[in-house]
């Protein structure tokens, strides 16, 4: 059977930058309280009105089908992971192939929150391998800074806004997307969330006051969770395909929190040296965070290398990717 491979990446990120210096005079925090706890020094936002996760989106899409000499007419589906749709409905997904031109295929978005990337990679491939699509991409994209309370300095130095794009074509040479789990368990839900704006909690003059339509985190129970369930479920995709540390060449874990990066790393009993960290130039971009690891990093990847792709979201949601990349 064939296996989806990404056969091509790119990543997209605002031009504005939120600096720590900057939220130094929005909130009560400082540089090096921000970077001993997060790792993060800068975050990109989306600057300008009526813009949104899809117009990043996007640009990274443009970006992809430009690098690749692929036509949009040639795309025989798209998925968009996101948290931050731009509306209920349509889907985001929708909205980015009309921006760059893909007509009349399927196209939907997938939410898993942070673990968006991730999910969508897997049910993308599932498309490959069936032999029913050729050209499949995968997008994840956020705009964080919609929902982050700006007068709140536990959440609003944690996020950014960006979007990644990969394309998944099929392999036949045993590269591409070799095995994955994705998991959820509900019992996380009023760890992480964003309380109204949806249909249980419709926006009110009530909603808006009681500050309901930002993110809200439980640091502490989310930082357990994450450390816990991102390292044991690439742990388990390592051992179900006999790889040991020094057989992978790259974790490539979602960018919530260095703390979280380098708790999972030393669970998995990963160097250093092989984890992929660019939580420092962006924050945490939510959806886009994996792809952005991959676009950054994609000048030091070879052919046959193995890496390891761990999320870890809202929900709470996890998952593991065991990657053998294709170029």
């Amino acid at each position: 059977m064939s296996k989806a491979a990404i056969t091509g990446i790119h990543g997209y990120v605002p031009d504005y930058v939120l600096t720590n210096a900057e939220l130094e005079r929005m909130v009560d925090t400082n540089d090096e309280w921000i970077t001993s706890r997060t790792g993060i020094k800068e975050r990109h936002i989306l600057k300008g009105e009526g813009m949104g996760s899809s117009h990043m989106g996007a640009k990274a899409v443009e970006g992809l089908l430009k690098k690749l000499n692929t036509k949009p007419e040639e795309i025989d589906l798209l998925i968009c992971a996101t948290t931050t749709p731009d509306y209920v409905f349509p889907c985001t997904a929708n909205l980015i192939c009309d921006m760059v031109g893909i007509r009349n295929v399927g196209s939907f978005d997938v939410q898993a929150a942070c673990s968006g990337f991730l999910y969508a990679l897997t049910i993308g491939s599932q498309f490959i391998e069936t032999g029913k699509y050729k050209k499949v991409i995968i997008v994840g994209a956020d705009k964080m800074s919609a929902i982050v309370d700006y007068t709140d300095r536990t959440t609003c130095i944690l996020f950014g806004d960006g979007a990644g794009a990969v394309m998944l074509e099929p392999s036949e040479e045993g590269l591409g997307i070799l095995d994955s789990i994705i998991r959820s368990d509900g019992v996380g839900q009023n760890h992480l969330f964003q309380k109204a704006g949806g249909s249980r909690y419709p926006p009110t003059h009530e909603t808006v006051e009681k500050r309901w339509h930002y993110v809200y985190q439980d640091g502490p129970s989310v930082f357990k969770f994450a450390v816990k369930n991102m390292a044991d479920v690439s742990a388990e995709i390592m051992e179900r395909n006999h790889l040991a540390g020094n057989d992978v060449a790259w974790l490539v874990p979602h960018q919530a929190n260095k703390r979280i990066i380098e708790a999972t790393a030393h669970r998995m009993g990963i160097e250093s040296d092989k984890v992929m960290m660019n939580i420092q130039k962006y924050g945490n971009t939510t959806a886009a965070t994996i792809p952005l690891c991959l676009y950054d990093y994609e000048p030091q990847l070879k052919k046959g290398d193995n890496l390891i792709l761990a999320a870890f979201g809202g929900g709470f949601t996890w998952g593991a990717a065991y990657v053998k990349w294709a170029y």
